[in-house]
């Protein structure tokens, strides 16, 4: 293997560590409100309720097409 050929394996092995980390970072501060007013207890806690909320029901509505496909 060339060292070009290393190389290039190398950065593409460093940008999907970062793109991950990134990733999962942006998820957990989407998901906790971090972008909420953090001095409005009220709108944080909305914003948390809101967004587990809404995945659950896009978990239930995938559940249900999953179902109704099936059943045709």
């Amino acid at each position: 293997m060339s060292r070009d050929e290393e190389e290039s394996k190398r950065i593409i092995r460093r940008v999907g560590q970062e793109s991950e980390a990134t990733m999962a970072t942006r998820v957990r501060r989407h998901l906790t409100g971090a972008d909420a007013d953090p001095d409005d207890w009220v709108e944080v806690w909305g914003t948390r309720i809101g967004r587990v909320l809404s995945i659950i029901l896009a978990a239930v509505l995938v559940w249900w097409l999953i179902d109704f496909i099936r059943t045709l």
